[in-house]
């Protein structure tokens, strides 16, 4: 069964969190590229949670705007 896009977007803002999260704890160890490739994936998840998001608000005005 296909998720909502709001379970959609609160699984990447929860995956971006466990990476930024995962990158604090590399980066205190030294190991700077595993810390760079955690940042990465943050990023790439929160970019994505974002997009839907915007997804989400867009398809809630759409009824408004009829």
């Amino acid at each position: 069964m296909p998720q909502s896009l709001h379970a959609q977007a609160a699984e990447m803002h929860t995956n971006a969190a466990y990476a930024h999260a995962a990158a604090g704890c590399e980066h205190s160890t030294g190991d700077h590229i595993s810390t760079q490739d955690l940042t990465r994936m943050a990023y790439d998840r929160s970019q994505e949670a974002a997009r839907l998001s915007k997804a989400i608000a867009k398809e809630s005005l759409e009824p408004m705007q009829t």
